[in-house]
């Protein structure tokens, strides 16, 4: 008997580059709260895709402070870092149905371009000196976000053709995405808007390797004098001794007035009172 797929199926899916912070808890609760208020499964998925970046400790760091607020997953943590073998056959799809090209330019040789110009669709033979890219194919597409509305594009005029795997032989993000969240069987991306040019790459390949295209939200993001808040621009970390307060200062941003004193508490309060029309249109929130 084949089972059915969920109703609701969301995620939260941070890089371990460092410990949370006030926006990534920020993208966690609007994340949760949206899973949550549809009756849905919230997931939690580990993107250590990078070695290079990824900082011993954090992804534990991650899930003890998502702990420490409330805020509980419904299935086992996926690490990206051992997926290599799903990455590898998605490519292998791809290739086999001639959507991928073996691309050698440098940085260099495209600075200025707009988007890639196709100077290597020829090289659709493996190579292991070269990034490897998918050729987006010449469409119109479009979809309603959410929280930012109807959203369209050409997509071989506006994006080009992205790269999934890079030259030093790591997975690309806009591949691994994909492939996990295909995998998952999630229904909702729920993500900041940093992240929206991203998505007509991901539904392109949703597409070319036979799946469905999740719904997608684009929710505004945290920023301190003008600058998102994040790991680069060195927001602090998320103290979990002091999770109340840490929650109480995002409850004003999202529409909410919350009166309780305990995690759990609130993010039972939030949830009678949460609605996703408040950041309709919004692409920052000013702290």
């Amino acid at each position: 008997m084949t089972a059915q797929p969920p109703r609701y199926r969301g995620r939260f899916a941070p890089s371990p580059t460092g410990p949370l912070h006030l926006g990534s808890l920020l993208a966690a609760l609007v994340s949760y709260l949206e899973a949550r208020r549809h009756g849905g499964e919230w997931w939690v998925r580990i993107e250590d895709l990078d070695p290079p970046r990824t900082q011993p400790g954090a992804s534990d760091a991650i899930l003890r402070s998502l702990d420490a607020h409330g805020l509980t997953w419904d299935s086992p943590v996926m690490y990206q870092s051992q997926r290599d073998d799903a990455y590898h056959h998605a490519i292998e799809v791809l290739a086999d149905r001639d959507q991928l090209f073996w691309c050698r330019c440098s940085r260099k040789q495209l600075a200025g371009q707009p988007v890639y110009p196709g100077t290597c669709r020829a090289c659709r033979q493996p190579r292991g000196d070269a990034a490897i890219r998918f050729q987006t194919p010449d469409i119109d597409d479009a979809f309603t976000d959410l929280f930012q509305g109807p959203q369209r594009t050409t997509l071989a005029r506006d994006y080009g053709d992205v790269v999934i795997r890079r030259r030093d032989g790591l997975f690309a993000y806009q591949l691994a995405v994909v492939v996990d969240d295909a995998d998952q069987g999630m229904t909702d991306i729920v993500r900041g808007i940093d992240l929206l040019s991203s998505t007509f790459w991901q539904r392109a390949l949703y597409r070319a390797l036979g799946h469905e295209c999740p719904n997608h939200a684009h929710f505004p993001v945290l920023v301190d004098a003008g600058q998102k808040l994040s790991k680069q621009n060195f927001a602090p970390a998320l103290d979990n001794n002091q999770a109340t307060a840490n929650l109480m200062q995002l409850w004003p941003w999202l529409g909410l007035d919350i009166q309780a004193d305990t995690p759990e508490r609130m993010l039972a309060e939030a949830l009678g009172q949460w609605s996703p029309t408040y950041l309709h249109g919004l692409a920052e929130i000013a702290l």
